[in-house]
């Protein structure tokens, strides 16, 4: 036969310029040139599922090692039994199940000398997907047999495929929970969607928005695009897009395209969660499958995470009214609650606390007075100086506003308990309600005691006049290591600027 007629790179060069898929790969494993030869004939134009099959050609079975080795993408292995020794085929197969661990490609034992390597214990004792006589291998038996073989490799890429997706889906899904802003939420949502359908980021352009039964069609809430800032002006976005976001709308479901998907989900209070994705070329059926799920739980999470901003908005409004209620009672305005709230946040950042345990010092710190409910107002509003008998009962406040809040299995009440119980206590020990000194008093107590002082002097009561910024902060640098945290008055003073902007934003 011409070797010219089965040259391979003749074949593979035809055959990927009719199809733009690549084509199955399939080991040919056998000592014997003419065995080449015949299966290169009969495949030399077999195809499955618009894709040719590429033959590559070893002739021993160490050579199939090697090369297996190097390259895992092989669907197929047509391996012969005797090659340079009498089991050469079944210790390769051996080798490519145990040792290199490659459990997808199927493996197609076929041999001359039936009796070296018996049927039945051939079957049940090495893991082969058939085995086969070469004398009964017709060309129409042969191209049936990987017909089989490539339907096998073919499903189990499909599933491990939606393993992996599902796997990405479950991954991006723990990070959603992790979410605590819709910013923070809408860049996971953009991470997220290229790595579960493993594309690039140019490849791909998503958006996320929500709608109210209660407004106009037009007036979507984008919370994420692609190339586009959080929570942008959806009239940015192409008008293609805009046009799918409402046709999903309309429609009240997903639409799933060639190559575009918008993924619709109704959620609760008439709000519903959108996901667009243009991959710019074919989306198949899996990866509609992927983002379907996906966009589902884009849709609960996001959910999800608004009700947790509704609740904590909640408890930021409870936080300022109790906190509001107190300084009433004391003839003083509601902001001083708001500003010790944002000063204690913001030094609390500074010191290194995390973000989340900043906002929930944020939330508890407007109780720090709750205690003061308990002061008789002849005390409270006395606009000179308290005797010693009347100052024994305003120390009170700080201890009873520890037992009104610590009982709360609350984790911002329990916050709000210590801050209540020790926001009077001073680094040198010097203060009250139990003379705690430096770490002994928690961090939460000692930023709020700060926070609180920095706010009082600036503010005017009625047993004194507001102070001058310059006299605050002389006094808050003198009582450095005896009032206050040395750490934290560096700080303040550090970023006095920020301080000085959060009084001006909520004034008296």
């Amino acid at each position: 036969m011409s070797e010219y007629l089965f040259s391979e790179v003749d074949d593979a060069e035809t055959q990927t310029t009719e199809t733009s898929l690549p084509p199955w790969r399939v080991l040919v494993v056998d000592d014997d040139q003419d065995i080449h030869h015949v299966t290169r004939l009969v495949l030399s134009n077999f195809e499955f599922e618009h894709r040719y099959v590429e033959l590559t050609h070893v002739y021993s079975a160490q050579e199939a090692i090697e090369l297996l080795e190097q390259d895992s993408t092989f669907a197929v292995a047509l391996v012969d039994v005797v090659m340079e020794t009498n089991h050469a085929g079944l210790m390769l197969i051996k080798h490519i199940r145990e040792q290199i661990d490659n459990h997808d490609i199927r493996l197609i034992l076929r041999t001359g000398q039936p009796g070296e390597a018996p049927e039945e214990s051939i079957i049940r004792d090495y893991d082969i997907n058939d085995y086969k006589n070469k004398t009964e291998l017709t060309a129409i038996k042969l191209k049936t047999l990987v017909y089989s073989a490539l339907r096998g490799y073919r499903d189990i890429q499909l599933i491990n495929r939606q393993k992996q997706g599902l796997e990405r889906i479950i991954n991006a899904s723990t990070v959603f929970l992790k979410c605590d802003s819709i910013h923070q939420f809408a860049s996971v949502v953009l991470n997220n969607i290229s790595h579960i359908l493993g594309l690039e980021d140019a490849e791909l352009y998503c958006a996320a928005v929500t709608y109210s039964s209660n407004q106009e069609d037009t007036e979507f809430k984008l919370l994420a695009a692609s190339g586009h800032p959080p929570e942008s002006d959806i009239s940015k976005l192409p008008h293609n897009v805009r046009q799918d976001f409402h046709s999903a709308h309309q429609r009240k479901r997903s639409i799933k395209n060639d190559s575009n998907y918008v993924g619709y989900f109704p959620g609760q209070n008439g709000m519903e969660t959108m996901l667009y994705v243009d991959r710019g070329a074919h989306l198949n059926t899996h990866e509609h499958q992927l983002l379907e799920f996906f966009a589902n739980n884009v849709a609960l999470a996001y959910n999800n995470l608004k009700l947790r901003e509704t609740v904590r908005e909640s408890q930021k409004e409870l936080s300022y009214i109790l906190g509001e209620a107190v300084e009433k009672r004391s003839k003083e305005t509601g902001s001083h609650v708001k500003r010790v709230a944002n000063y204690s946040y913001l030094l609390a950042t500074l010191y290194g606390l995390s973000d989340y345990q900043a906002e929930v010092l944020k939330l508890a710190s407007p109780l720090h007075d709750i205690g003061k409910i308990s002061i008789p107002d002849h005390i409270l509003n006395k606009p000179g100086k308290l005797n010693d008998q009347e100052w024994e009962i305003m120390q009170q406040h700080a201890q009873v506003g520890y037992e009104i809040l610590h009982r709360s299995s609350n984790e911002i009440l329990q916050c709000g308990a210590i801050i209540a119980g020790q926001h009077h206590e001073k680094w040198d020990g010097s203060g009250y309600p139990k003379g705690l000194a430096k770490e002994t008093i928690h961090i939460v107590g000692r930023i709020t005691a700060l926070a609180d002082v920095f706010d009082a002097l600036g503010s005017e009561r009625c047993y004194k006049k507001a102070w001058p910024m310059e006299d605050i902060i002389d006094f808050i640098e003198q009582q450095k290591g005896h009032h206050f945290d040395p750490t934290l008055v560096e700080l303040m003073i550090k970023n006095i600027d920020e301080f000085i902007a959060i009084k001006n934003r909520y004034p008296d």
